[in-house]
């Protein structure tokens, strides 16, 4: 753990008490996701996917997600606890985000409810919200945590803190 935790105060989290290995959770939170002035996403429920040093990770169910915008590509990665992960382009328009959206077809038992499900990377579209508050994107994208006022860290993904 870093030694600058920073305490939460009353109604935030810290990203230093979620768990590992993650725990996945049902959230009615309001969740919207837009690209090129298209609301691609809008749901009350999501997934988020919570581990130590991360923010959140939120995964949005195939129906409230307009699919037409989203285009599988080849790329794939492996995360030891969700098992391979699968990728999506979006197209909205003359706007073309590669590889932003990821999902798991075939997810460890434990994570079997995201079957499906697509995250995004904050950092890639134009704006992502919870409950209409826009999220902040984690540093180096790498594990797409969308952070807002109710989360603190600090946060893995930035320079110096691979180690953690």
């Amino acid at each position: 753990m870093p030694l600058n935790r920073i305490e939460p105060g009353p109604g935030q989290e810290s990203v230093w008490d979620y768990p590992r290995p993650p725990r996945l959770e049902a959230s009615t939170k309001q969740i919207q996701v837009q690209l090129n002035g298209v609301i691609l996403a809008d749901t009350h429920h999501a997934m988020r996917v919570l581990e130590t040093s991360h923010p959140p990770v939120y995964y949005i169910p195939p129906a409230d997600i307009q699919m037409g915008y989203l285009q599988q590509t080849q790329r794939s990665t492996f995360c030891e606890w969700k098992g391979s992960a699968g990728y999506y382009t979006v197209t909205v328009g003359d706007r073309i985000e590669e590889n932003v959206g990821w999902f798991y077809a075939h997810p460890t038992s434990r994570f079997a409810d995201l079957t499906d499900y697509v995250a995004f990377y904050p950092s890639r579209m134009d704006s992502c919200t919870i409950d209409g508050e826009v999220v902040q994107s984690q540093v180096g994208d790498f594990y797409g945590g969308w952070i807002t006022k109710d989360i603190v860290g600090p946060f893995k993904g930035g320079a110096g803190t691979w180690g953690w």
